[in-house]
């Protein structure tokens, strides 16, 4: 097993990730992001389940990094698909992993979809890839964060996308 060294993100004063406390993992964190009909309504519920505050949380959003289980929560306001899940992820530790897996699912044949860039508030980098059932996967790596929710040019964390639905 490979030894990888990741950041705890721990809530600073802006709400912004403190990415300077290092914490030895094993395995890289499943992201479960889910669309809500009222996030300060569905925030009190899952931090009371999983017993922890988010790390981020904005208009619209909530991140919660939770440490047992190893697991990246995100909801996103979107009452019209309230309940429903959002999309699924992977968060890797760097850009290099984030390559090397579009190329792996590239060459299985799969079809992928790489972005860069502002979403969710936070800069990153990632590569969708779809199910055989149309559940959108993102394989990325979170660089800091970003002022808005969605980037005015692509439509992330939108229904209109083809192959995504955003959000780290």
């Amino acid at each position: 097993m490979t030894t990888i060294y990741v950041f705890e993100y721990g809530h600073i004063y802006n709400g912004q990730y403190d990415r300077t406390v290092k914490k030895e993992l094993g395995v890289s964190r499943i992201q479960l992001a889910l669309s809500v009909s009222d996030v300060d309504e569905a925030v009190d519920f899952y931090s009371k389940l999983f017993a922890t505050d988010p790390t981020k949380r904005l208009p619209g959003y909530a991140n919660f990094a939770i440490s047992e289980p190893p697991l990246k929560l995100v909801l996103i306001h979107d009452p019209g698909r309230a309940g429903q899940m959002n999309h699924l992820g992977v968060e890797v530790f760097s850009a290099d992993e984030v390559s090397a897996a579009g190329q792996r699912l590239s060459a299985e044949g799969l079809s992928t979809t790489e972005e860069s860039g502002a979403c969710c508030y936070a800069e990153q980098q990632k590569v969708w890839v779809n199910d055989p059932d149309g559940a959108p996967w993102e394989i990325y790596t979170v660089f800091g964060d970003a002022d808005t929710l969605t980037p005015a040019d692509d439509g992330c964390c939108s229904d209109d996308r083809a192959g995504a639905a955003c959000c780290a």
